[in-house]
């Protein structure tokens, strides 16, 4: 009987923070981030005593990049706590400051962590032997549009709830646009949605409004638009186009911010020097075919 041999698994060898190791970072600091105070440790022999809290505000902030100026510290280390750590960022960096990311599992995972060290002295510990790695975090320009695309995002998330409040109420009325309309939220939705507001219930009035591109015909539309106008459905409605207007409204507006953001980025290849290669015959690129769409359209 052949007995097989149980393989054990080997447990990788955890290693300890050791005084004695090689400072890659002498002039490092460790800032733990914080709602209501940064705890801020710098080297020991730098200032007495090395460990100092300061406020959130803006005048604390300037404060704490004076006294990491003042101690000579040239490169600083910091958890990314939620959105609190932002400001510190861009105050340090704007000092001429090598501001390291750190997530937080990274300094969780190293053994030889003392009890009676607080957060800030172990992350400067572990900076100064170079045992942080930072996350990405574009260029400041990037950033900036990055923060206008994300917030757009938010724009389009919420006027789609109200999209939905809109198609709610006229399902709850009877009104079925959604049967003959591809889009409620569309040119023909948005101005019978208009007219309804505007207190119009003649069912032929109604389907006038309707683009003519539309397939569904004018007795179906007709149909659709017969329904049980309730004073509680209309005041929903009513409050959802609003908002869907005013959302579309700053959608526009962010998408001009962008445009004015992207113009200001610098070329990062030179189409002179390395032009794109030239277009295969017969194959449309996606700007033509939106030129195309936009023909059609009109």
């Amino acid at each position: 009987m052949k007995i097989k041999a149980i393989r054990t698994k080997k447990r990788k060898k955890k290693v300890s923070v050791d005084d004695g190791w090689e400072a890659i970072n002498p002039r490092a600091a460790g800032i733990d981030i914080g709602s209501r105070e940064h705890m801020v440790c710098v080297p020991a022999e730098t200032a007495a005593p090395n460990v100092r809290g300061f406020g959130t505000f803006t005048a604390d902030l300037e404060a704490l990049a004076d006294w990491l100026e003042q101690c000579g510290v040239t490169s600083v280390a910091m958890e990314a706590t939620g959105v609190y750590w932002i400001p510190v960022f861009q105050i340090l960096e704007k000092r001429g400051l090598a501001v390291l990311l750190v997530n937080a599992r990274q300094t969780k995972n190293v053994a030889g962590r003392k009890t009676d060290v607080q957060d800030c002295q172990w992350i400067q510990r572990l900076h100064t032997y170079g045992l942080l790695q930072g996350s990405f975090r574009p260029a400041d320009a990037y950033c900036v549009l990055r923060t206008y695309l994300r917030y757009r995002d938010e724009l389009v998330s919420a006027r789609s709830a109200q999209a939905l409040h809109m198609q709610k109420a006229l399902q709850q009325m009877n009104v079925q646009l959604t049967q003959v309309l591809s889009d409620v939220t569309g040119v023909s939705g948005m101005a019978i949605i208009g007219a309804i507001l505007a207190g119009e219930r003649d069912p032929a009035k109604l389907a006038a409004l309707v683009d003519r591109r539309v397939r569904a015909t004018a007795a179906q539309i007709q149909k659709a638009l017969a329904g049980d106008y309730r004073d509680e459905h209309l005041f929903v409605l009513r409050q959802a186009f609003s908002l869907h207007g005013t959302y579309e409204e700053k959608i526009n507006a962010c998408d001009e911010q962008i445009v004015r953001e992207i113009a200001k980025l610098s070329d990062r290849v030179d189409l002179k020097s390395k032009p794109l290669p030239p277009r295969k015959e017969g194959r449309q690129t996606s700007r033509d075919q939106m030129q195309g769409q936009d023909m059609r359209a009109v």
